[in-house]
């Protein structure tokens, strides 16, 4: 069984910057797609940025592209959202999500529906 636990969510001014953890307890991790997305009230959740098992592909939403970056470090089970330039439209609970159907595949999943598993979520809050 995977759980995900993500952390480093708070709340900032517009701007500033946070980098968001997600800790995956599952054994395949290290060979899984991994993803972050965000729902903001009152709205559908969104795709924010993926990366392929390896962190040789990456692909971002067009709302965060040029102020995101998702990385992994597979000796710790861990991915990372670092988050630049955050505005107040990023306000959301973010989740990370691992993909287990395509182990150690090139194809990094763009949809919340290719998504195996979810964590509970991390609450990012930009002031303006």
């Amino acid at each position: 069984q995977v759980q995900l636990v993500e952390s480093g969510g708070g709340l900032v001014q517009a701007g500033a910057s946070l980098r968001l953890s997600c800790v995956a307890s599952g054994r395949t991790f290290r060979r899984d797609a991994m993803g972050w997305f965000r729902q903001a009230p009152g709205k559908e959740r969104e795709f924010v940025a993926t990366i392929t098992w390896s962190g040789r592909r990456t692909y971002y939403g067009d709302s965060v592209k040029g102020r995101f970056t998702i990385s992994r470090d597979n000796a710790k089970n861990t991915v990372y959202l670092q988050m630049n330039s955050l505005e107040p439209e990023d306000t959301a609970v973010y989740y990370c999500a691992e993909d287990t159907s395509l182990p150690n595949s090139d194809y990094a999943p763009i949809t919340e529906h290719e998504y195996d598993y979810w964590g509970q979520g991390t609450q990012v809050t930009v002031s303006s």
